[in-house]
């Protein structure tokens, strides 16, 4: 067991990687590779019980830009590795970079000191030295896993992660494709912070302008002039943008068009994974339905849609059958539209389906401030804590300007971190996601998400825990409840077996993946009985959700938002999962 007076800097620290690089020469992993007849096909495939990851600078190109690159294997993305539910497994990782580094195997089920956080589950692995991962694999499905030291995850040291089940599996489908969403950005992500910390929207070139003004696309003058004295931007959906990343499906950007083949009337199923840094993506098959088989790696009641927004981190598995011998368009899209990625499913090599036009990029809303406008006193909305003690508390959009600390929750730490609270936070888990709000066809919410099989922990809560998500975005400031990890907080201590109702607040005009490490849990979308199972959950601006969580694993776990900036910032928590009286 670790000790609880860790170093948690470690966590966050991260340190310039050195020049002197190896060619990177273009080199993909056969499941990645343009053309492709499906996943798990290629030599270079990473399978049984004793694997090796090499972890090595090098230097890429993607289109015209290029850039500094750490990567497993020599490869970007990394090589997949395919595993047997019901099998051990060693994974030695070897590190030949000039800092240390870890990987971490996101979403699986491991002992706490398997799960490669430095300064939390174990040390990080040294320059020169080796670590090897030992683990019984404990369930199937699709995942992934990234390094979670210095940034290097934006860097490209992320790769897929695919468990077959031990028995039948519930999905029937004859090939498979995985579909790994990325953003790279030859721009050092430590020099993207700065930038940030120094202008926090650096990267925003979708803002509001005359011309929009007068042509009616974006807010009315009044609606300009109400949010300039709340110092907000409706326009501020991402913070790193397409002004800056490349986004890729599988190490590939539109112009590189990675295919992968089918034969028609095939069912084809499709393993999404999203490993971007900093980019939530809508995505869609124009003109062809997706049927979503499982989330997060678990297996859902199948379910129709023609769109869904992909968070941070998220998995999500489906099957599309195409009938007739026509290439078909995977589109990928950045949810404030500032770019996408187009790849092709074909039943030929070298078809290109049309990319498809950006859409209008969307602008956030007073429900996304945890303000829904609906009977609502607009007095009584987010309010802006920045703003004098005395601010007129009744009155238009002047009782938005309160700074009233006892108008905050008691667990929610005030100071220069947190510039709003939203007072009103609504239930959002059957709202579209930011950007698809109006779109004519099918979107995907989690309240469509039924777990295939019932849980196997019926108990209601025992108690509930409220975390609030918190921020001061014009200084790039991130935390939980108002506490950033650097300020030391205590961990969320849970009794072993204990089963908590967790809601998470998010007092901030960002959406946020928020990921628990070690552990499922399910989210309560009225599916009763049948609520599904995450390790990642989106939660929507100015919006709340709850999930039930049974403390299962023991030990000490990472408990962050999934947007590597926000975490390096310090939106950040440990859960420590302890038997009665603290002994792990």
């Amino acid at each position: 067991m670790l000790s609880r007076s860790f170093d948690r800097r470690t966590v966050l620290r991260g340190t310039s990687l050195v020049a002197g690089l190896a060619s990177f020469g273009g080199l993909l992993p056969a499941w990645a590779r343009p053309g492709t007849h499906g996943a798990g096909k290629g030599a270079d495939v990473l399978s049984g019980e004793d694997i090796r990851l090499d972890i090595r600078s090098s230097h890429i190109r993607i289109g015209q830009r290029s850039g500094h690159a750490v990567l497993a294997n020599g490869t970007m993305p990394a090589p997949l590795v395919r595993l047997k539910e019901g099998q051990t497994v060693r994974l030695s990782v070897h590190n030949a970079l000039s800092e240390d580094t870890s990987i971490h195997w996101h979403g699986l089920l491991l002992p706490f000191h398997m799960d490669g956080v430095p300064g939390i589950s174990f040390p990080g692995i040294r320059p020169g030295e080796t670590f090897v991962y030992e683990f019984p694999v404990r369930q199937a499905g699709t995942y992934w896993y990234h390094s979670h030291s210095n940034m290097q995850e934006a860097m490209g040291l992320f790769g897929p992660l695919v468990i077959d089940p031990a028995g039948a599996d519930p999905v029937a489908y004859d090939r498979e494709h995985i579909l790994l969403l990325s953003d790279w950005s030859p721009v050092h992500p430590h020099t993207q912070l700065r930038r940030l910390k120094q202008m926090g929207g650096y990267y925003n070139r979708q803002k509001q302008t005359l011309a929009g003004l007068l042509a009616g696309r974006d807010q009315s003058l009044a609606e300009r002039i109400e949010w300039g004295r709340m110092r907000m931007d409706a326009t501020d959906i991402s913070d790193v943008t397409g002004s800056t990343y490349s986004y890729l499906i599988n190490g590939h950007d539109s112009a590189a068009n990675w295919t992968g083949l089918f034969v028609p009337g095939e069912r084809v199923r499709l393993r999404i994974i999203n490993g971007s840094a900093m980019t939530n993506f809508n995505l869609r098959l124009p003109g062809h339905a997706m049927t979503v088989v499982q989330a997060d790696g678990q297996d859902v009641e199948p379910v129709e849609t023609d769109e869904f927004q992909i968070a941070i981190a998220e998995t999500y598995d489906v099957i599309v059958t195409p009938t007739t011998a026509e290439p078909i368009a995977i589109i990928a899209e950045a949810i404030d539209r500032s770019g996408l990625c187009r790849a092709t499913l074909a039943p030929a090599p070298g078809m290109a389906a049309p990319i498809a036009p950006l859409r209008a990029r969307p602008l956030l809303s007073m429900k996304d401030m945890g303000m829904d406008m609906a009977g609502m006193d607009m007095a009584s909305g987010t309010l802006d804590l920045s703003a004098p003690a005395d601010a007129s508390p009744h009155g238009g959009h002047g009782g938005m300007k309160m700074r009233d600390k006892s108008l905050a929750p008691p667990s929610v730490r005030m100071g220069p971190g947190v510039a709003t609270i939203s007072a009103a936070p609504a239930d959002r888990i059957a709202d579209r996601p930011t950007g698809l709000e109006q779109v004519e066809h099918r979107v995907l919410t989690y309240a469509d998400l039924k777990a295939l099989h019932p849980g196997a922990d019926t108990r209601a809560p025992e108690r509930e825990l409220e975390v609030h998500l918190t921020a001061n975005m014009e200084r790039y400031m991130w935390s939980f409840d108002g506490v950033k990890l650097s300020e030391n907080p205590e961990p969320l201590a849970f009794r072993h077996n204990e089963r908590v109702r967790v809601t998470l607040v998010n007092d901030t005009m960002m959406p946020h993946p928020i990921h628990l490490h070690g552990h499922f849990f399910e989210l309560v979308n009225g599916a009763e009985g049948r609520q599904p199972r995450k390790h990642t959950v989106n939660v929507l601006p100015g919006g709340k959700l709850s999930f039930d969580f049974t403390a299962d694993a023991l030990g000490d776990w990472a408990f962050h938002c999934h947007m590597l900036l926000h975490m390096h910032s310090g939106m950040f928590r440990v859960v420590t999962v302890r038997h009665e009286g603290g002994a792990a």
